[in-house]
């Protein structure tokens, strides 16, 4: 009596659409940051239903290679961004030693009252008028951060028309007798996005953000800026220096 040919073992569907969407993007078809095709061009490529096409993707944000946003797709996942955070915090100099696109887009800038909190941190009155500049920060043209920053205006007369009109802080200061600042104080906290935050950044609401806290001071050592930026938690590694 002959034995029974042994089975052959299969690879499962989702598992081999896997695989060669992860060649894809080892070599190069696809780069950090691009979007994949949708479920059904991908269906139609390698002959199956979207339920399998889903299951593949899913093992590849699984392993970090993809992520997805609601209503906009799957994208290959971007390395993220070194930043770090030290004595000298320069948004477009951290980014271009990291060897990245530096970008900056402002949302808002508004004069308004100083809040109990952003008074302490600038050593003002409660209820002083300051600057409040709202922004975005980009890397290679992907949003990596919401921010804003509140500076003194009776120390500072002047900052807002500055910054409208340079669009950035290092500039700005100079152009009101600041030519040079340094990071007085950091403090690092994980939270999570809002809607709007989560809008601005192109993520999921309540997805995890990083949030720095810290101030700036000037050579003699008063407090020029108090700012807030929501990094993306999967897009940016913050690193402390001393």
């Amino acid at each position: 009596m002959s034995n029974s040919p042994a089975k052959t073992r299969r690879t499962a569907i989702w598992s081999a659409i896997a695989t060669a969407l992860r060649g894809d993007i080892s070599e190069g078809r696809y780069a950090p940051g691009d979007k994949l095709p949708t479920e059904a061009v991908l269906a139609e490529r390698f002959g199956v239903n979207r339920h399998t096409v889903r299951h593949a993707l899913a093992k590849l944000v699984e392993e970090g290679l993809v992520r997805t946003r609601r209503g906009a797709g799957a994208f290959v996942a971007a390395l993220p961004t070194d930043y770090p955070i030290g004595r000298r915090v320069r948004f477009h100099e951290n980014l271009l030693a990291a060897g990245r696109r530096p970008e900056k887009r402002i949302l808002q800038i508004e004069r308004r009252a100083a809040t109990i909190g952003e008074a302490e941190a600038l050593a003002i009155p409660k209820g002083e008028t300051l600057c409040a500049h709202h922004g975005l920060s980009f890397s290679d043209g992907r949003p990596i951060a919401v921010f804003e920053s509140v500076f003194p205006l009776s120390r500072l007369p002047g900052i807002d028309i500055a910054l409208e009109e340079t669009g950035s802080v290092t500039e700005a200061l100079a152009c009101v007798g600041v030519p040079d600042y340094t990071r007085a104080s950091t403090r690092l906290t994980a939270v999570r996005a809002n809607a709007t935050q989560a809008l601005h950044l192109q993520m999921r609401e309540g997805d995890p953000l990083l949030r720095s806290t810290g101030v700036n001071v000037d050579g003699e050592m008063r407090p020029v800026e108090y700012g807030r930026t929501w990094f993306a938690g999967d897009r940016v590694t913050l690193t402390l220096e001393s």
